[in-house]
């Protein structure tokens, strides 16, 4: 009987306390929203107390007396909320704490025509959101459109502000309001702020604070926990969790599937697409549609995704066919199907190259004319406007796929196109081993390639020169035709000379180390010395300083000759291409420039000298990139790839988003998902990529080309 007694006791000294500082007890929320809307999912899902309705009648009708009502935008952005002032005026009537999303109009207050954004992101004015979301620190509605209103006070507004995650250089006094409070009753949000799961709103650490304060308010100051949510799009794992035994082979065929399941292989049937993306900015537009069906690799490939997430959680798509991005791809296609043998795969492998090389004019017109000073040369895209174009760096990375492409599928069709492309690149390259960042076409024809040939030319920039001088060491390797290497190494030895203030990097300094790599592990594969074996520790060393115990590479700005730092103002947010943290510290890496690059090089380091240390640092990175690998079950077009941006303190895709086309949610087909993908099969394989293309017969056509290419002296 005591013991009844005392469980009764207990039980009602429970009730008491959760009627009397627990949320939920007693407090029910009211929301007119579609049954699809994110904020009423979550609430289910959190178990929290609502009814829904279907219209703003209907829930200021049925709701209590002084009950918190959210009024939400179900047809945002087309159409904006209307209320009547009857219905204003029922809801003081009743004394409701009324949360109304993207109004035309308030009681005394008219709002404008419905705006839409580009680069503008939301920023905290107020102190309402506690120390976890301080005033100044930026969110991101992607796509935000808004209802301009004019307000004296605002706890949100937005604007094109630069930064990290803090508005570094303030706010425009002009800044429109995104979420104000309005007489005395009415919270109001000029958007659609409950559209944040579907519409990717980052990061996702604000969020939930953001909410909690927003239902604070509505229940006059009750304590209200974190709402707990999935995102649409996320990592695969976290930072601490186990991974299947399996996962870097589950990576590899994962990253290969998003090539398809994003629809990025051009198909006859949508061809014309293509052509009419000439009239895009940018060639920027809608991605390809989910009915359309996927090519085989005979049309290329497109370029990859836009940074800009749309508000419904979609992205746009790059329609450029690039040299590059289909050689990387078809050698990520190639490799996995060594670690599955993917028959599929194969076959788009090989229908990859045969477009770059044969079936575009890639390499063909002047770039196919042995008279022709750009004779081998790669163009940039099959763009009419761009094909005329020739980065080295991209180049190189076309010829390295196609040397791993080619070696994959045990194939030689394409042997002679890649040596008149490494050739062509070598005789537009200086004495000392400098190409320059690009030529023209209209140049190369006017100039020569002689000129270029016999110049003193330097350029201590590893982002466009590094990686042809690890083709050059790859033909000396096949050839042993001297030249090769004495330029090459010369390059190499100067740059490092002049490391690091004569280094002019371009989007941050860890991605020239990182370029660097390469080629001085190949350096030592053709030419061991101490010497050559330092300056490879040296430079690795010098990024892997910046090595997260998570694997992630730290971002950092150098001193000096940048090309495109951080922003240096509100105003220059957005308008070029730009590093993705504000100021060195920020936890950021990036997948575009620095991280996919670094693991090619520190995996052909370890392979070249049999060091530890750049093991178990290319095992910190595999590792680090296969948890942040994208993972979506709403999304498949995003399942599977890699985002140029990551936080890894906050483990989330974040960072400053002011490159002006390819900023923290981009994804590049040939630079980021092709090396990734092909640097994990390799581990699969356990070989490298100079081992993998040892096999190379390339050089019995060497000889020929040689004498038609390259003066008799050399």
């Amino acid at each position: 009987m005591a013991k009844k007694k005392l469980a009764t006791v207990l039980t009602l000294f429970l009730a008491i306390i959760t009627q009397s500082h627990g949320f939920g007890a007693g407090t029910e929320f009211f929301l007119s929203s579609k049954a699809d809307n994110d904020l009423y999912r979550v609430f289910r899902l959190n178990d929290i107390e609502c009814s829904r309705y279907d219209t703003p009648s209907q829930v200021i009708e049925k709701a209590p007396d002084g009950a918190p009502v959210l009024i939400l935008a179900d047809t945002y952005p087309s159409t904006t909320t209307r209320i009547d002032e009857s219905l204003f005026a029922k809801a003081r009537e009743k004394k409701l704490r009324l949360y109304i999303e993207y109004p035309a109009s308030l009681p005394g207050l008219r709002g404008g025509r419905p705006e839409g954004t580009v680069w503008e992101r939301a920023v905290i004015t107020s102190e309402r959101f506690g120390k976890s979301l301080e005033r100044m620190r930026i969110v991101a509605i992607q796509d935000c459109h808004y209802v301009p209103f004019e307000v004296d006070d605002a706890w949100l507004v937005i604007a094109k502000v630069a930064g990290f995650d803090r508005a570094v250089y303030g706010v425009p006094e002009s800044a429109p309001p995104i979420l104000f409070e309005h007489d005395g009753s009415l919270l109001v949000a000029t958007t659609k702020l409950s559209q944040f799961v579907t519409g990717r709103y980052a990061p996702l650490d604000a969020w939930p604070t953001l909410w909690r304060t927003i239902l604070e308010w509505l229940t006059d100051g009750e304590a209200v926990p974190d709402l707990k949510f999935g995102p649409s799009v996320q990592a695969s794992y976290g930072k601490n969790q186990r991974m299947p035994s399996d996962y870097e082979r589950q990576a590899v065929i994962r990253g290969v599937d998003w090539y398809r399941t994003a629809r990025l292989l051009i198909h006859d049937r949508w061809m014309d697409e293509w052509s009419e993306a000439a009239d895009w900015d940018d060639r920027v537009g809608p991605a390809p549609q989910k009915s359309w069906p996927v090519g085989d690799g005979s049309n290329g490939i497109l370029e990859g995704l836009s940074s800009r997430i749309l508000y419904d959680g979609s992205q746009s798509v790059r329609w450029y066919i690039r040299a590059d991005c289909n050689s990387e791809s078809a050698m990520a296609f190639a490799l996995r199907s060594l670690v599955d043998s993917h028959a599929q795969s194969r076959d788009t492998a090989s229908n990859l190259l045969d477009y770059v090389y044969f079936d575009s004019d890639l390499q063909q017109g002047p770039r196919d004319d042995p008279e022709s000073p750009s004779y081998g040369l790669l163009g940039w895209d099959t763009d009419p406007n761009r094909t005329k174009i020739y980065y080295g760096d991209d180049n190189a990375r076309a010829f390295l796929g196609t040397m791993a492409t080619a070696a994959a599928l045990q194939r030689d069709r394409w042997d002679e196109a890649l040596l008149r492309g490494i050739l062509g690149n070598f005789r537009t390259t200086g004495q000392k081993g400098f190409r320059g960042d690009r030529h023209r076409e209209e140049d190369l024809q006017k100039s020569g390639w002689q000129a270029l040939f016999t110049s003193d030319r330097v350029n201590y920039a590893p982002h466009y020169e590094s990686w042809l001088w690890a083709t050059y060491l790859w033909l000396y390797h096949k050839t042993e035709y001297s030249p090769l290497l004495d330029r090459a190494r010369t390059a190499i030895t100067q740059t490092m000379d002049a490391y690091p203030a004569g280094w002019r990097w371009a989007n941050g300094i860890q991605q020239e180390r990182a370029r660097m790599i390469l080629p001085l592990a190949w350096l030592v594969r053709v030419d061991d010395t101490p010497r050559h074996r330092n300056w490879l520790r040296f430079m690795a060393g010098e990024l892997l300083a910046g090595q997260d115990e998570s694997g992630a590479i730290r971002e950092e700005v150098g001193a000096g000759a940048g090309r495109y730092g951080p922003p240096k103002s509100n105003e220059d947010y957005g308008k070029h291409e730009a590093t993705l943290l504000q100021a060195n510290g920020d936890p950021v890496c990036d997948l575009l420039y620095t991280m996919n690059f670094a693991f090619l090089a520190l995996h052909e380091a370890a392979a070249a000298t049999g060091d530890d240390y750049y093991q178990e640092a290319e095992d910190r990175v595999a590792d680090f990139l296969c948890r942040i690998q994208a993972r979506s079950k709403t999304r498949p077009e995003f399942d599977g790839v890699w985002f140029r941006a990551f936080d890894y303190d906050r483990w989330d895709y974040w960072a400053s988003n002011a490159d002006v086309g390819w900023g923290a949610w981009a994804a590049e087909t040939g630079w980021t998902q092709g090396w990734i993908v092909s640097v994990l099969a390799l581990r699969q394989k356990q070989t490298s990529l100079w081992d993998l293309t040892a096999a190379s017969r390339i050089a019995r056509h060497f000889e020929s080309y040689r004498k038609r290419m390259l003066p008799a002296e050399e």
